[in-house]
């Protein structure tokens, strides 16, 4: 059995690292741009998600 180790956010821990609001934040996870999962109704998004959509914004301002 393989096991990884991945850090979950929180939506106020996401608002700080992108530098946008809450609601902007919700935005992208009701839109799908920003993968998230609910752990009995606490929302956590995975930091690799944060990583892979900083990477797609960089990508489509290339």
């Amino acid at each position: 059995m393989t096991t990884a180790t991945t850090e979950l956010l929180t939506v106020p821990d996401v608002m700080a690292r992108l530098k946008l609001g809450r609601s902007k934040v919700y935005d992208l996870i009701r839109s799908h741009r920003l993968i998230s999962i609910k752990i009995d109704g606490a929302r956590r998004i995975p930091a690799d998600a944060v990583r892979d959509f900083i990477l797609g914004q960089i990508e489509e301002a290339a």
